[in-house]
């Protein structure tokens, strides 16, 4: 269920760019309310959030680079963060593969924000990854 884990951590990743003294007690609010009881979804839920926070100001670096210097703070909330989380998955899980984080970041956009959000998620994490991947090929 690591989509249930997914939509969790959104909200505790979205929580936090407007409070970041959140209190545990929400955590565990917001993991009873998408039914995390197993281990492994309380441990990869976990593992986002702290991943984000952890790696917060690099991640939205590369947000503004893959939006072409568009500055983060006029990115809608909730698509800032579904990008955090994706960009983590990205960055920092190599056992998912990019294309499931993206297409992943892609339904909690069409779920949880506006119409266009999907296409912009899509794209700008597109980019990231065949930035990536250009990356790896240059290394070879």
């Amino acid at each position: 269920m690591r989509n249930a884990a997914r939509e969790a951590a959104l909200n505790i990743v979205f929580a936090q760019q407007f409070n970041t003294d959140y209190v545990q007690a929400l955590k565990k609010k917001v993991f009873k309310r998408f039914k995390l009881e197993k281990e492994d979804d309380l441990s990869f839920a976990n593992a986002l959030i702290t991943t984000v926070e952890a790696h917060r100001a690099e991640l939205i670096a590369g947000i503004e680079e893959a939006c072409h210097h568009y500055m983060e703070n006029r990115i809608n909330p909730t698509d800032k963060s579904i990008l955090l989380i994706a960009m983590a998955e990205i960055k920092y899980f190599d056992d998912i593969p990019p294309v499931v984080s993206v297409s992943e970041a892609t339904g909690l956009a069409r779920k949880y924000s506006t119409e266009r959000s999907a296409d912009f998620v899509n794209g700008v994490l597109s980019g990231v990854i065949n930035k990536k991947v250009g990356e790896t090929n240059e290394d070879c």
